[in-house]
């Protein structure tokens, strides 16, 4: 039977981009472009982005919404003008969740940050002064959910952003134009506070019931990452996604990890906690270097990579590698006695070339020891963006009753 038509609800048109920032893509926002109540932190800001995504969706698909039902693209957005000293912007980033009624705001995503410089410019968000007409903008970004800088070095052309060009990145189909990036002391994560090593040790022995007593280094570096070996957990180091997240078996396990991982690191009291605490900490497995076929049928030879590294974001192995996560593995391996460093051969190291599950990544950082105390001033790596879309997201009036 038909449904009996009503009067029609106005849908709220609220000023949006669209944005692929590296291996990611999602739904850019200036903050004074939002509903009133939606500026501010809080219930109305989040059933907002919900809805723009299209979560909760219990089939998992996000059709009614711009997500695209992954953890890489079911991701929103905020930038605005900096009131602090030394920062363009200030940039929030929130991981929508696909299947439930949840926005993680616990930490960065390291691919839409490089989208961020350039939308900011677009956007009108950075002092025109700043601006060269032709040449390398440098936009300074304050990371509004881990308390960070990060420094966008942005090319220009003509007074306009340059988004075309032949840098390629394994995990995106098409070259774009470079967009090089710093992390600028990317250690300690913000609100949670805590050494770059939590527990005081590069490496730990971890108890997860039903998976086992593991060796793993847990680190604050770019995002919360918790590293394991892959012959610990079953694993060769050059797995597929397909591999892995269609084993339920697995999929429970990794996030067993996680949730007990997350409790020595201090993020949460109880491993129940980790159900709303989705985005952070993230797991990885590394490798030592082996030859391998990439998702895209591409070999990497392991005279390409220094090491393999395989992660998981949102309870599924990630397509590529997040760029927080990149981060972590740069400031890893520079540190003599991680598991990350072992897996890379050992010694002390300023870059590091991994092996993903679509081809390869350089990240370097600069580590130095101070008074037995480890201590990263920087990690660096490049990536590119592209406005996709831009225009007005629409969402149904009567879906926002906070808005």
């Amino acid at each position: 039977m038909a449904s009996t038509p009503t009067r029609p609800a106005p849908q709220t048109r609220i000023p949006a981009t669209y944005m692929r920032g590296g291996t990611s893509k999602g739904v850019f926002f200036r903050l004074e472009d939002l509903p009133l109540a939606a500026r501010q932190p809080g219930a109305a800001r989040d059933a907002l982005l919900l809805r723009v995504i299209g979560s909760p969706d219990p089939y998992g698909k996000q059709i009614d919404g711009m997500g695209g039902a992954t953890s890489s693209t079911s991701k929103s957005v905020i930038v605005s003008r900096s009131t602090r000293a030394g920062h363009d912007v200030d940039y929030l980033f929130g991981q929508v969740s696909i299947d439930s009624a949840f926005v993680d705001w616990s930490g960065n995503c390291g691919n839409l940050s490089a989208a961020v410089g350039p939308f900011a410019i677009s956007a009108g968000l950075v002092d025109a002064a700043r601006l060269p007409r032709d040449g390398v903008a440098v936009v300074r970004i304050w990371q509004a959910n881990i308390g960070k800088t990060i420094v966008a070095h942005v090319p220009m052309a003509g007074g306009q952003v340059v988004e075309d060009g032949d840098f390629e990145l394994d995990g995106v189909t098409f070259p774009a134009a470079e967009i090089q990036l710093e992390f600028l002391e990317p250690a300690d994560e913000g609100e949670d506070g805590g050494a770059m090593f939590p527990t005081g040790h590069l490496v730990d022995t971890l108890d997860v019931p039903g998976v086992g007593t593991l060796q793993a280094t847990l680190i604050n570096a770019g995002i919360p990452t918790i590293f394991v070996n892959a012959a610990d957990i079953g694993y060769t180091g050059s797995e597929l996604q397909e591999a892995i997240n269609a084993d339920a078996a697995a999929l429970a396990r990794f996030e067993a990890i996680r949730a007990h991982g997350a409790v020595r690191m201090g993020l949460i009291a109880d491993v129940a906690d980790a159900a709303r605490r989705q985005h952070t900490p993230k797991v990885a497995f590394v490798a030592p270097a082996a030859g391998y076929v990439s998702s895209s049928g591409k070999q990497v030879d392991a005279g390409d990579i220094d090491l393999r590294v395989r992660a998981m974001s949102m309870g599924k192995l990630h397509h590529a590698m997040m760029g927080t996560a990149a981060v972590a593995i740069g400031t890893a391996a520079a540190i003599p006695g991680t598991l990350v460093n072992l897996a890379a051969g050992g010694g002390p190291r300023d870059s590091v070339r991994f092996g993903h599950p679509s081809g390869t990544l350089r990240v370097g950082a600069e580590a130095r020891q101070v008074d037995g105390q480890w201590t990263v001033t920087k990690a660096l790596m490049s990536r590119s963006a592209r406005v996709l879309m831009e225009g007005h997201v629409r969402v149904p009036a009567d879906a926002l009753p906070l808005v």
